[in-house]
């Protein structure tokens, strides 16, 4: 089943939507779902023009795909556990919430929380996603702890924290704070970062690029190569006790 969305023209196109509805496994249903715009319940087909090719008996064989201003729709894909949703441009916040299988791609840019608490599957952005990308929301203890993430373009601040499991691949920078209380997984930042992995109890980090204000509390131990790469290699954050493993090509301490 090929389901395909295309955003309305909008006179308040800056309002958000809440769309926690849109996931594969929804639509075996029908297209009969709703989508919230402030306090107000809409009808989906109020925002989206929508369009169904095919059947479908499981969510595995549900494809959906968005269209238009998607930038300001949140929350697509949360708790999606099967099938494949494709954004052609921009997403809002909070895509792909808690989600545990399937495979959400992105073809513009992602809002703040992208992967937010991730517990499995696969999502793809091919441009930069905002702050706390596949992290656990504030005051939680364990992030993301399954799937993968791949961000192809930046991402903010706070990036993995409190990782628990899964991957994390940025293939540009990532701003401050990337793996701050890391508790497993694996992360790997390509470009460059700020102060990386404070707090680290268990995983591991590489950065391939430059660490500034690298923190001082991890033990230096060696140098080791990955991927053609030397990297120096640390084991921290012992101000907290821990035993993560941080590779880095290039680091400076704050002056």
């Amino acid at each position: 089943m090929r389901v395909t969305l295309q955003v309305k023209p909008r006179k308040k196109p800056f309002l958000p939507i809440e769309a926690e509805t849109i996931v594969p496994a929804h639509f075996l249903d029908g297209t009969d779902l709703v989508v919230w715009k402030g306090n107000r319940e809409l009808p989906l087909s109020d925002v989206f023009s929508v369009t169904v090719e095919g059947t479908a008996e499981t969510a595995d064989e549900v494809e959906i795909t968005m269209r238009g201003d998607t930038s300001r729709i949140k929350r697509v894909g949360e708790y999606m556990e099967a099938g494949r949703i494709v954004i052609e441009d921009d997403i809002g916040m909070h895509c792909g919430n808690f989600m545990s299988g399937g495979t959400i791609e992105i073809g513009g840019n992602a809002d703040g929380w992208l992967a937010r608490e991730m517990r499995g599957g696969s999502i793809i952005c091919r441009g930069n996603a905002g702050n706390y990308c596949a992290s656990g929301y504030r005051g939680e203890k364990r992030g993301m702890t399954g799937g993968t993430v791949e961000v192809f373009g930046n991402v903010g601040d706070f990036a993995a924290e409190t990782l628990a499991g899964g991957c994390v691949v940025i293939h540009g920078s990532a701003g401050d704070m990337a793996g701050t209380e890391m508790r497993g997984g694996t992360l790997r930042i390509e470009g460059d970062c700020t102060r990386v992995c404070g707090n680290m109890t268990a995983g591991t980090c590489y950065v391939f690029g430059t660490v500034h204000d690298m923190l001082p509390t991890f033990r230096r131990r060696g140098t080791a190569v990955h991927d053609g790469v030397t990297l120096t290699a640390f084991t921290g954050d012992i101000a907290n006790r821990g035993k993560g493993n941080l590779f880095v090509r290039d680091y400076k301490y704050m002056d």
